[in-house]
């Protein structure tokens, strides 16, 4: 499970719900602050049992670059609202209509970002409608189905949302995890009160999100040579090890996008969190060289 470092908003940013034409969804916006010059937005997509709250360490450093940032929950995660037992509402091109309708809702081009799971939704956006979309950025997740390992884990959580409920998963999960380790490997101990944020996160999750989506994940095809035929610039970041899609997957992946190629050291499935610093130089560098003056 993803765990960011606090759940408590950067400064300056604000959290409201975006009203869109597919409803309204729970984000984050952090504006360029400090006199910076706006030079763009980013949407940011969380991964599978993610949250907005993902990217919080990423809004402070990229608003310096000059970079407005809006992360968002999508339907059915945290603090947006979905269907609690409906699983064909998280179809995965109902949840890339729900993207596109966000970009739109935000009325300016957006670069696009999706961590994990939220990187094949971004995807599927792109493959419906690229127009909107100033670039897209694949952080930490790969061409198409997730590992073996990370395949029988979601098999586990499946089956236990089968027969027990939210708040039940929750405990049997914490009672199998010790509280010192995460699902990123991150030496990350959160503390009581980020403790009782994540069980709120999770509670909040509508339990069909994570049945549909987690199946998207263990079954999704690989579309690369799809998009690669779409003509915006891409990013494939990653951190320097990760269980979820082989390091190797992802170098071979951004060739074939013929895209920029990241790699965090010291940072693992969810850069975003491990090494903050680095992954947003990482991520302005690559929106600043897409500017027109910066293009061949």
């Amino acid at each position: 499970m993803s765990r960011p470092p606090t759940f408590v908003p950067p400064p300056g940013a604000r959290a409201y719900r975006l009203r869109t034409a597919r409803g309204e969804f729970a984000v984050v916006d952090a504006p360029v602050g400090g006199g910076a010059e706006l030079r763009g937005t980013a949407l940011l997509l969380p991964g599978f049992t993610g949250s907005k709250e993902d990217f919080h360490p990423l809004h402070q450093p990229l608003a310096e670059r000059g970079y407005r940032t809006v992360a968002v929950d999508g339907r059915g995660q945290f603090e947006s609202d979905g269907p609690t037992d409906d699983e064909s509402a998280y179809a995965q091109e109902e949840l890339a209509r729900d993207v596109l309708a966000q970009a739109e809702a935000l009325g300016t081009p957006v670069h696009l970002l999706g961590h994990s799971l939220g990187g094949q939704i971004a995807r599927a956006a792109v493959l419906l409608d690229h127009s909107p979309f100033l670039s897209l950025t694949l952080m930490a997740s790969g061409p198409a189905q997730i590992s073996a390992s990370q395949q029988e884990r979601v098999k586990l959580l499946r089956d236990a949302l089968g027969v027990m409920s939210m708040a039940e998963v929750w405990e049997t999960m914490q009672a199998m995890e010790p509280p010192e380790e995460t699902d990123t490997g991150a030496d990350l101990d959160p503390g009581l009160e980020d403790r009782e944020d994540l069980r709120r996160r999770w509670l909040g999750t509508k339990p069909a999100q994570l049945l549909a989506t987690g199946r998207q994940l263990c079954v999704e095809p690989d579309r690369v040579a799809e998009l690669a035929a779409v003509p915006l610039p891409f990013h494939v970041l990653s951190g320097s090890l990760d269980d979820t899609w082989p390091v190797s997957l992802l170098d071979e992946m951004a060739l074939r996008l013929g895209a920029r190629r990241t790699v965090v050291e010291g940072a693992e499935h969810s850069p975003n969190c491990e090494q903050p610093l680095a992954t947003a130089r990482a991520l302005a560098d690559f929106w600043d060289s897409t500017a027109p003056a910066a293009r061949p």
